[in-house]
């Protein structure tokens, strides 16, 4: 065997062992990537972590026992909003499981709404999502002076009248309305 065979041999060696490595790397891989998928827990809809749907009831989020509906006469025009669960009419399931179904519910004087609010408001109430768009937190606390909504987090302020646009903080969106 002359020198030139041997390095072709050793040539087809190389390629054959770096085919078979790469291969067993790319399995591994691949099997690797299958196991920890199956290992992420599997998110389970239970009846408390249901989305807000149509025809729920909006009740309070503070207060223990039994859940109580918001009523629109207990909501007076200027005053904070209120914290809020959907509750299945049906079952009386308060839908709190989930942060993301937390609503905010406030009343104003009709003619303080955006056009575009006052026509989706019922008698000056208008609904959004709690959940903060910045980076999730719930928005909890109220500025008087502005009638705003106040994520605690990272100070990103909502004017709830005129379709929870962002007036300080963050920028990211102003809050989703609720159905």
């Amino acid at each position: 065997m002359d020198e030139r065979e041997i390095r072709l041999r050793q040539s087809r060696r190389r390629l054959f062992l770096k085919t078979a490595i790469g291969t067993g790397i790319g399995l591994s891989l691949v099997s690797a990537f299958y196991v920890g998928a199956s290992l992420r827990p599997k998110q389970e809809v239970t009846p408390e972590k249901e989305p807000l749907k149509e025809g729920d009831i909006l009740v309070y989020a503070q207060g223990g026992g039994e859940p109580k509906p918001i009523r629109l006469e207990e909501l007076k025009p200027g005053e904070p909003f209120v914290l809020a669960y959907p509750m299945d009419p049906k079952t009386k399931v308060v839908k709190n499981g989930e942060a993301k179904n937390t609503v905010l519910v406030a009343r104003f004087a009709p003619e303080e709404l955006a056009p575009e609010v006052a026509q989706h408001a019922v008698e000056g109430v208008v609904a959004y999502s709690a959940v903060c768009t910045h980076l999730g937190c719930i928005v909890s606390q109220w500025v008087a002076d502005k009638k705003a909504a106040l994520c605690p987090c990272h100070g990103g302020v909502y004017d709830l009248a005129h379709g929870a646009r962002i007036i300080a903080g963050p920028r990211p969106a102003p809050c989703p309305a609720s159905p």
